[in-house]
């Protein structure tokens, strides 16, 4: 059987319902699946991707490369290889970067599927495994709305725009105990993870961690950072503010 890319973990979140948010668990990560992982990911795509050659990463674009990965990813049911694989699936879709507030329907709502920006990513990945962000983070600050930043000048919840913030997602994941130190160590991040970083000037960021597409030890992301999503090595480009590891349990 393929092994999971998943770091080894207890969920830290314990369940997501229809009526409540999600209730956290403390995380109990070890590094032996993952690695194990990699190192199986690294053997099928030297020997399956070009006849046994090893992938020139230059010559690929990201929608290739992504391909490439999807078809060699170990089949599993676990939440993190299936979130790799929907946030992978991304990178094939184009995409307009548009940061403008769009009404929304609630729950499950989008802007349109042409545009978006980074959240919008986290967003659609996650939905795709029937975890809704948009009701997720719109109930929890209905009940927690004093512990969300006030950048904004709301004096409530807003469903068309709260999850579409990366400072109000990283609250929301810490408040769902997913929140992990972030370190510039490539061993600490596993696929399935999430990053947030600042982008000069100030510009908050997030992005999902993949594995590589050559196998290599340090994780690659999938993130919208202007020019839609992409499958890229950016992983420690810019300087970290968040690591998180959610595993929602679906009902």
């Amino acid at each position: 059987m393929s092994p999971s890319l998943a770091c080894e973990t207890v969920d830290p979140v314990a369940k997501a319902t229809a009526t409540h948010g999600v209730r956290p668990r403390a995380p109990g990560p070890t590094r032996a699946r993952f690695l194990v992982g990699v190192a199986m990911l690294s053997g099928w795509l030297m020997t399956t991707a070009h006849g046994g050659q090893p992938i020139d990463l230059r010559s690929e674009g990201d929608a290739s490369l992504a391909r490439r990965v999807l078809t060699t990813l170990p089949v599993d049911s676990t939440f993190a290889t299936r979130l790799v694989r929907a946030a992978l699936e991304r990178t094939l879709h184009v995409v307009r970067y548009e940061p403008a507030y769009v009404p929304l329907a609630y729950p499950n709502g989008d802007v349109p599927a042409n545009t978006g920006v980074c959240t919008d990513e986290i967003v659609r990945a996650y939905r795709a495994l029937g975890v809704d962000l948009q009701r997720l983070v719109h109930e929890d600050m209905e009940r927690h709305f004093d512990a969300y930043p006030r950048r904004w000048g709301l004096r409530g919840p807003d469903p068309n725009i709260d999850h579409r913030r990366v400072p109000n997602l990283q609250m929301f994941l810490r408040r769902r105990g997913a929140a992990l130190p972030a370190t510039d160590k490539r061993d600490d991040y596993c696929p399935g993870d999430l990053i947030t970083c600042t982008v000069p000037p100030d510009l908050p960021h997030i992005a999902i961690v993949v594995p590589a597409p050559d196998g290599s030890a340090t994780p690659w992301i999938v993130h919208n950072i202007g020019q839609g999503p992409r499958y890229e090595d950016r992983l420690f480009e810019f300087p970290l503010t968040g690591h998180y590891r959610w595993r929602p349990a679906i009902p």
